[in-house]
């Protein structure tokens, strides 16, 4: 591995684990759902599949690197909350209504 990318990957890597305790301090109320109720819940339409949100921003231009994604409950509702790498090169947290893909907080 060349010298440069080494030096990406480890900044890439610091900046994760600094923003980390703040995406623990906004972590959803209720939780995040397990593989398996992810799946119930989209089977069940209570929520669309991650990968059309994914599209859809993309296709919007308002879309980074997706580093993570967790289903989670707000109340009695499902949201997508989405860790981004931006073009900027910012960690970006975004939180998507995951009934209908509409952007809640974030960018």
């Amino acid at each position: 591995m060349p010298v440069s990318r080494l030096y990406s990957a480890i900044a890439l890597c610091g900046l994760l684990l600094a923003a980390a305790p703040v995406f623990a301090a906004d972590a959803p109320e209720h939780g995040c759902l397990t593989k398996a109720e992810q799946h119930a819940a989209i089977a069940a339409r209570q929520a669309i599949p991650l990968a059309e949100i994914v599209k859809t921003r993309r296709e919007s231009g308002r879309h980074g690197e997706l580093l993570r994604a967790r289903l989670c409950r707000r109340g009695e509702s499902l949201v997508y909350v989405l860790t981004l790498l931006g073009h900027s090169g910012k960690v970006v947290r975004t939180v998507v209504d995951a009934a209908n893909g509409e952007v809640i907080s974030g960018r």
